[in-house]
């Protein structure tokens, strides 16, 4: 699998957005004072940071060193460990596993579904939203475009038919499941889509390109995704909730 070089700044001062929309996904969780949460793919701890707020008692992973680093600093009384989600393992059953804006960057699905799926009691709940069929399309066809590839980029953007039943397979019962456009603007103007590649898809091309290959990006979609000053992301949300049979 292609690792990504994150950029905690970067991520925390420009990409915000990113845990911002996923408060709405607490709702869903509605962490109960407590409960055992894990939180995988926490980035630099904001959720982690809410989810606490609630009175549950929160642990959280993140593949990134450098993630985990800034997610200690921000939230020292919190724990927060370097793991991969596709072979995590606890020595505790957890009441709720919570994971927002993580999961498509790891195309080994069924391997993380089983780690989730561990890690649950019997009756546990799984709460995730992360790009689904069609996230970014727009924006993954110029980038094909511009770095002359034909095979898809190692994100993985699964439709509802398609995650649904390999959860069914690992046995949780589904009880929702929803894939919906979430149009989203990206901050700091005409910098917007840069900063977003820089972010998101740095993996994909060397340094020695990368000026070139964005240049010809925002080139290419200028006229459909920068309007009034502002580039927006063409996102497309899979959100689920799913519980461990008994």
């Amino acid at each position: 699998m292609l690792q990504n070089t994150w950029n905690a700044t970067l991520y925390e001062g420009k990409h915000a957005f990113v845990w911002k929309y996923g408060e709405d996904l607490l709702n869903l969780l509605s962490p109960q004072p407590g409960e055992k949460i894990l939180d995988v793919g926490c980035g630099t701890g904001q959720l982690t940071a809410k989810i606490a707020e609630n009175g549950a008692i929160v642990t959280s992973i993140d593949a990134d060193a450098a993630m985990v680093e800034k997610a200690k600093l921000n939230y020292p009384n919190l724990e927060f460990t370097v793991a991969d989600a596709r072979s995590f393992q606890f020595d505790i059953e957890f009441d709720a596993v919570f994971s927002n804006a993580t999961l498509h960057w790891i195309p080994e699905a069924e391997a993380v579904i089983n780690s989730i799926y561990c890690a649950l009691k019997p009756g546990g709940r799984f709460i995730a939203e992360f790009g689904g069929k069609g996230n970014v399309k727009l924006i993954t066809d110029a980038l094909y475009q511009a770095l002359e590839i034909k095979s898809p980029l190692s994100w993985y953007f699964p439709s509802i038919g398609e995650y649904t039943t390999l959860l069914e397979k690992q046995g949780f019962d589904v009880s929702y499941a929803v894939l919906f456009d979430r149009p989203t603007p990206l901050p700091d103007g005409e910098a917007g889509l840069r900063n977003w590649l820089t972010m998101f898809a740095s993996r994909f091309f060397a340094n020695s390109t990368q000026q070139e290959v964005i240049k010809t990006v925002e080139e290419q979609l200028k006229p459909i995704l920068y309007k009034d000053g502002t580039w927006t992301a063409d996102y497309r949300r899979l959100r689920i909730v799913a519980m461990r049979e008994s």
